[in-house]
């Protein structure tokens, strides 16, 4: 009986390979850049910090992955360490890579990592990350960085554009288990942050893409759950689990580059956390992802057929309450980290502006024909 199983697993996996063999050759380039910021400018993720960062502790990349030939409209996938890919950044990049390389904005995606040990971005300070506004001189590294980051983004584009030479896609799904419900409910109400039984994803999906002579060359993974594995006071830039999952991905297989996102993890935190001084927890995460990485590509995958297709929709979303001048001076005199962004709300006022009473919000697909959808939704999405 054992031998019998083990000939049909065989089977399978000869078939798997067989079918493999015969995917259709695609056009696919990968390419990655360095993104950590040049000089120290403030942490983004916890509002807490005061100062800009200490040191690096790990660089910070941004990788990216072209798909289809130029008569088919190519698409572009971005992953970059940030907090997140905001529209300040993301829409100028659009309009480049649409004049350089005709890449249509439905074709073009950026995900983020969500760490919490990367560089704060003015997206993030136009809603107060901060109980204090930015003095000026940090202010002003914040735009420089984002300037050049954009910089960075083209280029990384442009050379995984210039770099499409024929592979194969793939997909499967995996499992990885550290992440873990972060909000504590009681009596049907919020009651703080804490590691509980609530709804969790643990999925780990894989796109593959292999070369001709079937050698590896890039994987592109999402897992719902935050980077913050690091504690507040640790005040040096890092890509948190997400970092070290692709550091230990590249370095199990030279040649390949790794491409990890956040999927709807935004009531999830990895557990345990709370690393200040060793990275020991944060790589025990990162080494999770990597092991069930290399599983996966041991095992059979779907291939996929063709390019993806993308679409892009905005949808409008009432807010439930618009707050009146009185209602922001009310915060105001309250103080803490809900009269910064008042007084943010009230300067509009003041320059005659009006508060807006609904937002524009993306949601982006890509299909891979009938055999693999992608759904990108932006901000940060609870898995509940």
């Amino acid at each position: 009986m054992i031998t019998r199983l083990c000939r049909a697993a065989l089977l399978m996996l000869v078939m798997a390979g067989h079918a493999f063999a015969l995917a259709p050759l695609l056009p696919v380039g990968v390419a990655r850049v360095d993104i950590t910021p040049p000089e120290p400018i403030r942490l983004c993720g916890y509002s807490e910090r005061s100062t800009p960062f200490e040191s690096v502790a790990e660089r910070l990349r941004a990788c990216a992955l072209a798909i289809g030939d130029n008569d088919a409209k190519p698409s572009v996938l971005i992953t970059v360490e940030l907090i997140g890919a905001p529209a300040d950044i993301v829409e100028p990049l659009a309009e480049r890579l649409k004049t350089k390389a005709g890449i249509a904005r439905e074709n073009l995606v950026v995900c983020a990592t969500h760490t919490h040990t990367g560089p704060v971005l003015s997206a993030f300070l136009k809603g107060a990350h901060f109980p204090e506004p930015l003095p000026a001189e940090e202010m002003e590294r914040v735009r420089r960085y984002e300037a050049w980051l954009i910089d960075q983004l083209e280029k990384v584009a442009l050379d995984a554009l210039h770099s499409r030479q024929p592979a194969r896609l793939a997909w499967c799904q995996g499992s990885v288990a550290f992440a873990a419900n972060r909000r504590f409910i009681q009596n049907g109400k919020y009651a703080g942050m804490r590691a509980t039984d609530g709804p969790v994803d643990h999925a780990l999906p894989m796109l593959t893409v292999t070369d001709a002579q079937g050698a590896l060359r890039a994987v592109l993974t999402n897992y719902a759950c935050h980077c913050t594995t690091y504690a507040p006071k640790f005040n040096h830039v890092h890509g948190d689990w997400a970092g070290a999952a692709a550091r230990m991905i590249e370095e199990r297989h030279p040649g390949s580059t790794a491409l990890i996102a956040i999927g709807c993890g935004a009531d999830a935190n990895p557990n345990p956390r709370g690393a200040i001084d060793g990275t020991e927890m944060v790589d025990a995460h990162g080494r999770a992802v990597a092991d069930e990485i290399d599983r996966l590509l041991a095992g059979p995958q779907t291939v996929l057929a063709s390019a993806p297709v993308g679409a892009l929709s905005r949808i409008d979303l009432p807010f439930d309450h618009v707050p009146t001048r009185d209602e922001l001076e009310q915060r105001i005199a309250a103080g803490k980290r809900p009269a910064n962004y008042a007084r943010i709300l009230i300067d509009r006022l003041d320059r005659g502006e009006k508060l807006p009473a609904s937002f524009k919000y993306p949601v982006q697909t890509w299909t891979f024909g009938g055999d693999l959808a992608m759904i990108f939704l932006a901000g940060e999405v609870l898995v509940d």
